[in-house]
């Protein structure tokens, strides 16, 4: 049995955000680096991830997928890093990192591929509208420098690079308080870290 880490991941996903995550908690770690499509529908990594999706993380005998699960679980595997909040403390955290997960990320989604649901329905799709989500996070932002408060943590790691890949493609509203927010993250060490391997990685798969 080794407590090795192993993130499987590709440098065209969501798989950014977890190896952003893994250089904050500063824990040694192994990248592999799949293709999308053949290689995460190989019988090996289904093994692994049956829904052939990245990332995947593999922690000894522990698998985690979900970018949002992985950033939770390696903020409270690494608590020496500082990334969640103490227990009594996580009100905020919890609300933004999944609201980030669920509601922020699938009105973007759904915006991007030409979908909006009926004002009748829109109590159906757990968001509301792409304005309403839009208007939340910005209040969210306007209340601290970071989204569950004067700290950062795991939960901006998530909440941050939805917001951050949005002003990069259009595909949230560049209000100030986003670009406010971003022009925190954007500096931190451990993403220059992230984005380097992963630009690397992307200069390798076109070479």
């Amino acid at each position: 049995m080794t407590n090795e880490i192993v993130l499987y991941t590709n440098p065209r996903s969501r798989g950014r955000i977890a190896h952003w995550m893994l250089e904050e908690v500063d824990a040694p770690y192994r990248t592999e680096f799949i293709e999308l499509g053949a290689g995460t529908r190989t019988p090996e990594f289904l093994a692994i991830n049956p829904m052939g999706k990245v990332p995947t993380l593999v922690h000894g005998a522990e698998v985690v997928t979900e970018a949002a699960a992985i950033c939770a679980y390696l903020a409270d595997t690494f608590p020496e890093a500082g990334l969640a909040p103490r227990p009594g403390e996580r009100a905020a955290y919890y609300r933004w990192l999944f609201f980030a997960a669920g509601p922020l990320e699938s009105s973007v989604t759904n915006r991007a591929l030409g979908f909006t649901p009926p004002e009748e329905r829109q109590g159906m799709v757990g968001y509301g509208s792409f304005e309403a989500v839009m208007d939340t996070i910005e209040r969210a932002l306007e209340a601290g420098p970071f989204v569950a408060g004067d700290r950062f943590t795991a939960a901006d790691v998530y909440f941050g690079s939805q917001v951050g890949w949005g002003l990069m493609f259009g595909s949230i509203e560049a209000r100030p308080a986003f670009k406010e927010y971003w022009g925190r993250l954007a500096s931190r060490p451990a993403l220059a870290r992230a984005n380097a391997a992963n630009d690397a990685a992307m200069a390798a798969e076109a070479s």
